[in-house]
């Protein structure tokens, strides 16, 4: 009897464990594989026999091997702006068999563009019948068509959602063999050669299935589309979606909602209710309303708080659960700018172009995505724009968790060799991948922006995009809607993401703000922005250049290698500079981060500006190789910079400084307008702001404070004025500014000189080698030849201006400037009246503005230049300039500065032109290099 009754007691567990069925069947691992260059699969019928390769998935031909040596015969996929590789002589060698090496981009091991067919024998169990059955592909590339034994299933071309079919009706318990032809090439649907969820620019065009690759079992009657929209001020869910039923015939269910308020795991509250539902025959609409506790945490970038909503669909059928993590956040429109709850905000955002070098494809796992994000933020951004792409759901859950707010696009830069609003197949193929990626990420609270994508171009644009965000804001409103990042400008836009807020612009070459206008930090957006009354992001600002980094070719192990590197390493080592690498890599990296700053805080002081979305915090490897990221390809720190220094600069509270110039004479006074860009969580009482003024050596020199004022939200807050006199500084000083509000310190140098007395006439300053020049050198006499800015050589580089290269001169046509700053020794004593670091700052703007580069291939050997220009990674020539040569016995100092050029209103050029002088009048003048007159006129 005890017996009996332990039988009785246990038998609900029993029961229960019976029908605890594994509802998915993991398909990772050996698949096999077939390459179909010639297209014959389907003809042949290649679904109903065995393949004769093998792969292995989650991944992609590459990273398994698969594929064709790359060749000057391949084809890519993505524009090539300059094509010299193909028939320049000086690449003739990178054209090479077995020495291949493309400057286009990351060069792939194997490459491959066409029909690859993937097989796999499954066994369905028992357990599984009558249930539905879906093969669920996370992200394939690109087209797949699929393959039940010999029954065609259909095609699917997300290049952003998952790839889900229904084999409910093919997939009876025992053995099948599941067929997948998947195809990476441009067809009829042409998204734009360059879009980068497509293009060989950056991720590489690759062939694979990556991510979860399942068989997934279900009731026949489920949940399907469910949306959480939330009301931040009554903490109220509403839950939609919809109930589908297979079973053709009516039934009654009841929907069980839970809400853990907690994070997994924790003891949080659980807050549940239950809803009856009348299921019809095919598909029913639910909603279920539900009002959480007061106390209930929002989510935003300082307090990302997560919650998890359980469903259960409990019918006839069986059981149908679905957890969605989301958070209570409310990101919307508030006049020019955005909020976060109630709560301006502003954007600080980087892009992200499906780079990642290791595997050619976005990783589908949470924590690789977390490891970049956990880089984003401590350089104080908080948002990040995937341009013409559509990461992965690991990206949303990882941007969830750390808070960040994301822009996604659909998957199109429909440009070059597309149009949109034209009748072409993209324009369809737009609406139905971005009804899939709301559908699939939707209630992630990191999504709160959707673009069609980048740049458009065609005849129609302009109202196909205004249809298409007016179809989006009707649809869906926990996300705000602009038609394209950078263009165009429409009344349908909730939001303008536009080129034209930043200090260089494509095609303003040296007319740009920065090399135009002498140095000063108190340009701003305001009358710009002033004829919209909606928010403005600036469009991928900075796009500052950097030297390349030699040393992190061996980083590239994966599928991708960095031939470029290769290539631009053996042109430098041929011109003798390999040594100078690093060195070239430092200095041009400071003059990149000095850059940058300035277009931030050019944002940072607009008033009612809504953000910035810079092009990049890392490099960008292709479209010619674009070195444009303080951080490499990989989000790793290149040494110039750190994430604290660059923070001081870009982040939710920034000090400002509105100064006219940076340059003074001692005889003047000193004057900024303290401001400060705060976007915390809530205002600053009773702020004291501290100032002060530091010289060369670190030594504060003056000091003082602001009045005490609270500071509310928002940007454009004055804070008070710093005026202070200089007339104590007897000698040329770097000083530097900082102001600091509690623990955001932010600073800015400048540089003071004295009226300096008139030197003697030892030292002939000539724009030309005339007759006299040539009389004084012959006499053993000293010269300094300056060298007129309007002056044509063959040996000149007049393509140099202040700031950093601008993307990079292949993909530009060659726009200027084509320099990266200054390289020197800073100990010289050629600039000893000129206190200089060993990399440009804005003192040497006016020498950097008012000269041409003295090209040194020509000249003799051992010539070492006082002060160098870093040239161009694709030309790589040795360039200067102030360079020093003996002429028999006489001395010269060539000078690619203009010395002559509206010279007494320029303080920083007089107060070079002194110190050379001055260096030219004492012992150390020895140049040890000797030429002729001849050579030099010859040469110059």
């Amino acid at each position: 009897m005890r017996n009996t009754f332990l039988l009785l007691a246990l038998l609900p567990m029993l029961t229960n464990c019976v029908h605890q069925v594994d509802t998915t069947i993991d398909l990772s691992g050996s698949w096999k594989f077939q390459i179909d260059a010639l297209d014959q699969g389907i003809t042949n019928g290649w679904f109903r026999s065995g393949l004769n390769d093998s792969i292995v998935l989650p991944g992609s031909m590459t990273t398994n091997g698969k594929g064709y040596e790359v060749s000057v015969d391949t084809r890519w996929t993505g524009g090539i702006v300059d094509s010299s590789w193909y028939k320049n002589e000086k690449y003739a060698r990178f054209r090479e068999p077995g020495n291949v090496k493309i400057p286009f981009w990351l060069q792939p091991e194997k490459y491959y563009a066409g029909a690859a067919w993937y097989q796999k024998t499954v066994h369905i169990p028992t357990e599984w019948e009558n249930m539905h059955i879906d093969l669920f592909l996370e992200r394939c590339h690109w087209e797949t068509r699929v393959w039940v034994d010999d029954h065609e299933i259909g095609s699917h071309n997300s290049l952003a959602t998952p790839h889900i079919y229904n084999l409910t009706n093919h997939l009876v318990p025992g053995s099948h063999t599941i067929t997948i032809l998947v195809d990476n090439r441009i067809r009829e649907l042409d998204p734009g050669i360059n879009s980068h969820s497509i293009a060989d620019h950056t991720q590489s065009n690759w062939n694979g299935i990556i991510g979860k690759i399942a068989l997934e079992a279900k009731p026949k009657i489920y949940l399907s589309d469910v949306k959480i929209n939330t009301d931040v001020p009554t903490k109220t869910l509403l839950i939609t979606g919809d109930i589908i039923n297979e079973n053709k015939s009516r039934s009654k269910g009841v929907i069980e909602l839970m809400v853990e308020t907690g994070s997994p795991g924790s003891a949080g509250q659980k807050i549940k209710t239950e809803e009856d539902v009348e299921i019809t025959e095919s598909k029913t609409a639910f909603s279920i309303r539900l009002t959480l506790p007061e106390n209930s945490k929002l989510w935003d970038e300082f307090d990302p708080n997560l919650y998890t909503a359980i469903l259960n669909l409990k019918t006839d059928a069986g059981t149908d659960k679905k957890e969605i993590r989301f958070g209570l956040r409310a990101f919307e429109i508030n006049g020019t700018q955005f909020s976060i709850n109630g709560r301006p905000t502003f954007l600080r955002g980087t892009l992200e172009c499906a780079i990642f070098p290791k595997t050619g494809y976005p990783p589908t796992d949470p924590k690789e995505w977390k490891r970049i994000f956990e880089v984003v933020k401590p350089h104080g951004l908080n948002h990040v724009r995937f341009h013409s792409w559509c990461p992965p759901e690991a990206a949303f859950t990882a941007a969830d968790e750390l808070g960040l707010y994301l822009q996604v696009e659909c998957s199109s830069w429909a440009n070059q060799s597309t149009t949109l609003g034209d009748g072409l197949p993209i324009d369809q193929y737009i609406y139905d991948e971005s009804e899939r990626i709301v559908r699939t990420y939707g209630n992630h609270p990191s999504f709160c922006m959707l673009a069609y994508g980048n740049e458009p171009g065609g005849k129609n644009y302009h109202r196909f995009l205004s249809e298409f965000i007016n179809y989006w804001k009707a649809r869906d409103a926990r996300i705000i809607y602009t038609g394209g990042s950078g263009w165009p400008i429409l009344a349908e836009n909730q939001f303008h993401v536009d080129p034209a807020p930043r200090i260089q612009a494509w095609g303003e070459e040296l007319k740009s703000l920065i090399n135009s206008q002498p140095p000063q930090t108190n340009f701003d957006w305001s009358g710009y922005i002033s004829n919209y009354q909606i928010p403005v992001v600036s469009h991928e600002i900075g796009q500052w250049c950097v030297y390349p980094n030699f040393r992190e070719i061996e980083k590239y192990d994966g599928v991708l290698k960095a031939k470029n590197f290769e290539i631009f390493l053996e042109t430098l080592q041929e011109q003798g500079m390999g040594a100078l690498a690093d060195s070239f890599l430092l200095a041009s990296g400071k003059l990149q981060a000095l850059c940058y700053k300035a277009d931030i805080e050019a944002a940072l002081r607009t008033p009612g500006f809504a953000g910035f979305q810079l092009l990049d915090l890392h490099d960008f490897p292709g479209q010619g190789t674009a070195l444009v990221g303080v951080l490499d390809a990989f989000w790793e720190e290149k040494g110039y910079i750190t994430p604290e220094e660059y923070k001081r600069f870009c982040n939710a509270t920034v000090p400002l400084l509105r100064m006219d110039k940076r340059v003074f004479y001692h005889d003047e006074l000193f004057t900024a307008r303290v401001e400060v860009a705060h976007f915390g969580p809530e205002e600053l009482p009773d702020v004291v702001t501290e100032w002060n003024i530091k010289d060369q050596d670190n030594k504060t020199i003056f000091s003082g404070m602001l009045d005490s004022k609270t500071i509310p939200l928002g940007n454009g807050i004055v804070l008070g004025e710093i005026t202070q006199k200089l007339s104590d500084i007897i000698k040329p000083t770097k000083l530097t500014v900082s102001v600091k509000i509690r623990e955001f310190e932010n600073s800015w140098d400048f540089w003071v000189y004295p009226t300096n007395k008139p030197l003697g006439d030892e030292v002939f300053v000539t724009k030309s080698m005339d007759d006299a020049a040539v009389k004084i050198l012959r006499e053993g006499g000293k010269v300094l030849w300056s060298i007129p800015e309007s002056s044509k050589s063959e040996n000149l580089n007049d393509g140099i201006g202040f700031s950093s290269i601008f993307w990079n001169t292949a993909w530009t046509g060659g726009q200027k400037p084509h320099s990266l700053g200054i390289l020197c020794n800073s100990a010289h004593p050629a600039l000893k009246e000129f206190p200089t670091e060993y990399h440009s700052n804005w003192q040497w703007w006016d020498a950097m503005t008012f000269s041409n580069a003295i090209i040194l291939s020509d000249f003799p050997d051992g010539i070492e230049p006082i002060v160098r220009v870093i040239d161009d990674w694709f030309t790589n020539r040795p360039q200067a300039l102030l360079i020093e040569v003996k002429v028999g016995n006489g001395k010269l100092l060539i000078s690619g500065i203009d010395f002559f050029n509206d010279i007494e209103n320029r303080p920083a050029g007089k107060q070079l032109l002194f110190s050379l002088k001055l260096y030219m009048e004492s012992a150390a003048f020895q140049p040890e290099v000797g030429m002729e007159i001849s050579e030099l006129k010859a040469l110059l």
